[in-house]
């Protein structure tokens, strides 16, 4: 058969297929949207808005414009996909169980390790049982309580000591990354990783939320693109984290283990452990690819999101220099000088609290949240959505909605103060409602508010160029991330006569001179 016979044959088919699939489409009462083509899907006009407009959410509130809806329908990631941008869909979905399922694409495949097994990316039973146990024995082990607090306490303290030491050699990001994860660390095997790994793992975590996004990229939709383009469609990147954290994870495992005592419980793989061996049922979830999986959903969630919210804490107060005085103001009538605050002392700084909050509605570090599978059919919105439907909720439109904030694009930490003293919150949907609230969101807060607190109470924060302010535009990803910046802490008190402030990038560390000063802050 020759080719032009073939090409034919070829774009009939194509032709026979899309007309298809639009009229089952059209049967359906399913919610506007751009046309999706046959295999492609939606995708090539999504990434042309993601990058017009700056990252995966921006690009999905300009296409709810375009098709005047707060509903939009595409097909991304190889499945259906319905976005919500409204608050009354987005709780709605965050309330009930038809939501409460996960998409099963190649990407969470590949995150999993091709397990299937885990907390974050599981649904049904298997996810109900091991949220439940992860939860309860975090709780009795410290998770939001004086051991917890005490364990961060002792890494702002380290954070504050190498800042006034050397300015953080390895930049900013990077080193409160470790702070965080050396405390969820410690609550979940019982020590911290020594740096050169913790520093590796945390270098792949990053490039994984800048290589994908919240449909799972590329390699979710076309799963064979891996056999050609392994290196750019991230399928070696994933592999490559996925078989480091496995080793990290596994010697973890295997030394507890070899220590194990039933009347013992050190952390969270002990307790999983005296689940997993007195188990009865041979079908039990509590298996060593689900303790593995259990633990690289801990070190996911802690390595990107919590030390994000601070570099755009910092940064929103290197373009508010007022707020900042503000601040400092609040947190000094409180703690004597260079002292690390207490999660006691929340409620006497209001006016923190309120600029955390502005800080998380304005540059939310999850502006989409999600993803969810349904699970049955259903109606919403008008709308019918069919059984494995995901569903995408766009946190970011819902942050900047003029319906529902006063000058959204302003940051204004007194829209969270009523009578300049109570916080009103309820507005805000970052950690979500329901089952699938994050689990992780008294740690986040808690050590949100003990690192800005005690950053402050040390240092003065200012742009280390005069003469420019830093851009809140974001480097698209999972996690999106302020553009590299530069910034200068100037200790509020010193004891040297001659003092060169300390410049850290959004990356290396170094002064004007191309030095690190020693600076030591009077006690």
């Amino acid at each position: 058969m020759e080719l032009p016979t073939l090409l034919l044959i070829l774009i009939s088919t194509l032709l026979i297929i899309y007309f298809i699939f639009n009229s089952v489409v059209l049967k359906q009462k399913l919610p506007p949207g751009p046309t999706c083509f046959p295999i492609i899907g939606c995708s090539y006009i999504v990434k042309k808005y993601s990058i017009k407009y700056g990252g995966f959410s921006k690009a999905l509130t300009e296409l709810c414009k375009v098709y005047k809806t707060d509903i939009l329908g595409l097909r991304l990631g190889g499945s259906y996909t319905v976005v919500f941008q409204a608050d009354n869909h987005i709780k709605e979905v965050f309330l009930k169980d038809e939501f409460l399922g996960r998409p099963k694409n190649f990407f969470i495949y590949l995150r999993s390790m091709c397990t299937n097994k885990g907390i974050t990316m599981t649904d049904g039973f298997l996810w109900h049982e091991q949220r439940t146990f992860a939860m309860k024995h975090l709780q009795n082990l410290g998770f939001g309580k004086e051991i917890m607090e005490k364990l961060m306490q002792e890494e702002i303290q380290k954070f504050i000591n190498s800042v006034q030491k050397d300015g953080l050699k390895l930049g900013i990001k990077l080193a409160v990354s470790r702070c965080v994860l050396n405390v969820l660390w410690t609550l979940v095997a019982g020590f911290k990783i020594n740096t050169e790994e913790i520093d590796e793992l945390l270098t792949l975590m990053h490039k994984r939320t800048k290589a994908f996004d919240l449909a799972g990229g590329t390699i979710s939709q076309f799963s064979w693109i891996r056999f050609i383009a392994p290196e750019s469609s991230g399928y070696n990147l994933i592999n490559q984290l996925n078989y480091k954290l496995k080793n990290i994870i596994s010697r973890a495992i295997e030394e507890h283990k070899a220590t194990y005592s039933k009347h013992t419980t050190r952390d969270y793989i002990d307790a999983f452990l005296h689940e997993m061996y007195g188990a009865q049922d041979k079908h039990t979830t509590f298996t060593d690819d689900q303790l593995i999986m259990g633990c690289l959903d801990f070190f996911i969630a802690g390595s990107e999101t919590t030390s994000t919210s601070i570099i755009f804490l910092l940064l929103h107060m290197i373009r508010s220099p007022d707020i900042q005085e503000k601040v400092y103001e609040e947190i000094s009538s409180i703690l004597k000088p260079g002292q690390i605050s207490s999660l006691s002392h929340r409620d006497q700084m209001p006016y923190v609290k309120a600029v955390m909050l502005e800080n998380e509605r304005m540059t939310p570090v999850a502006p989409i949240a999600g993803p969810r599978r349904v699970l049955k059919d259903i109606s919403i919105g008008g709308y019918t959505l069919k059984k494995n439907t995901t569903v995408l909720l766009n946190i970011m439109a819902s942050a900047n909605d003029e319906n529902k904030w006063k000058d959204p694009a302003v940051f204004s930490p007194s829209r969270f103060l009523k009578n300049n003293f109570q916080v009103e919150k309820e507005k805000l949907l970052t950690f979500g409602r329901g089952k699938r609230r994050c689990p992780g969101e008294k740690l986040a807060k808690g050590f949100i508010f003990l690192f800005f607190s005690s950053l402050l109470n040390n240092f003065k924060i200012k742009n280390s160029d005069d003469n420019s302010i830093p851009s809140l535009q974001c480097l698209p990803g999972i996690v999106p991330t302020p553009l590299p910046f530069e910034l200068t802490f100037t200790p509020r008190r010193t004891s040297v006569t001659e003092f060169n402030p300390i410049i850290l990038k959004n990356g290396d560390a170094i002064n004007k001179n191309g030095e690190i000063k020693r600076v030591l802050a009077l006690p």
